[in-house]
């Protein structure tokens, strides 16, 4: 079985031409900036809205794992006769009609989803849902006809598809191979070689990111070095595979002209040849999902260089003699 979060249909953003992305849950990096962090745990994670909760507490009562509480508004537990419908521990509702608000224990949740069930608003959902290999084809084939008009196809993306479970992973690439579906692998680089090797004769393009190439700052923003994710990129491009660079920018940290310089250096030193450099600014638009998650986002401070930076660091990839560098995805 396949472990996905979500496929995301007419996407223009991930590769050439109308494509369909297949979100896979799992990544070994932990980068600062994700905006897809319902996609970096490899296990099933809930998903919640407890500033949305109506109180009601059939949450409480359904969850097998007591992992749900409702809370008053002092933050105190109101307790299994709160859950019945009581919204404060003498009985009385609270002044804006509310019972409470349903908070769950993150360290007893099991993901099991028998919440989202209950939940009449729908405020809880779970991230990752099993998909067996022809159920899942059977989907990306649907838009076959949309593939086929604009030179598009299918995009597997993450978490990091090639840190899952690769045998099931090739023979859905084998399967859309066979039925002439252009393939695109969407990758962080850090997974090992063997995986790359065992794509690559399904894959059309590889689209991968580089955010650094100091392997501090790389573990220091990521929690991960870039040994291998370097050494991925130089094998790559020996084999010849066709690599889209997509380069997360945030500005003062990856965004400053000594990493800009430090990259087209390294890349022109490893002789390592892209097809295209795509230089993407930092958004925030991920940021509401961490507190769904029960998480922090410390990308907080972050912010996208400025049109004058992205323009210099356009030019800088243009001077090294990358001619193909483009703004977004």
């Amino acid at each position: 079985m396949l472990r996905i979060t979500s496929l995301q249909k007419y996407s223009i953003h991930d590769g050439d031409g109308i494509r369909t992305t297949v979100f896979f849950k799992g990544c070994p990096l932990k980068c600062a900036w994700c905006h897809n962090p319902e996609t970096q745990g490899f296990g099933k994670e809930l998903l919640d809205h407890p500033e949305k909760c109506t109180g009601c507490g059939a949450c409480v009562k359904v969850c097998p794992k007591g992992a749900v509480s409702l809370l008053n508004k002092a933050g105190a537990d109101d307790g299994a006769e709160s859950a019945a419908g009581a919204g404060t521990a003498d009985g009385s509702a609270h002044e804006d009609g509310k019972t409470g608000t349903a908070e769950t224990d993150r360290n007893l949740c099991a993901a099991c989803g028998k919440c989202t069930l209950f939940c009449p608003e729908g405020l809880r959902e779970i991230a990752g849902r099993e998909m067996a290999v022809k159920e899942l084809l059977k989907e990306l084939l649907k838009d076959r006809i949309f593939y086929e008009d604009s030179g598009g196809g299918v995009t597997f993306s993450g978490g990091e598809v090639l840190a899952g479970n690769m045998k099931e992973v090739i023979s859905l690439a084998a399967a859309l191979k066979k039925e002439g579906i252009s393939l695109y692998i969407d990758t962080c680089g850090e997974a090992p070689w063997e995986n790359f090797e065992a794509i690559l004769p399904y894959a059309d393009a590889f689209l991968y990111d580089l955010k650094f190439v100091d392997f501090e700052k790389h573990r220091q923003y990521t929690g991960v070095g870039n040994f291998r994710i370097l050494g991925n990129l130089k094998r790559l491009s020996d084999c010849g595979a066709v690599i889209d660079l997509r380069i997360p920018l945030v500005r003062g940290v990856n965004g400053t002209k000594e990493e800009i310089g430090a990259m087209t250096a390294y890349l022109l030193e490893q002789k390592i040849c892209p097809r295209r450099v795509h230089l993407l600014p930092y958004h925030n638009t991920g940021m509401a999902k961490y507190s769904r998650m029960g998480r922090k986002y410390d990308g907080e401070d972050f912010s996208p260089p400025t049109e004058e930076e992205l323009t210099e660091y356009e030019e800088m990839f243009r001077a090294a003699g990358f001619r193909d560098v483009r703004r977004g995805g």
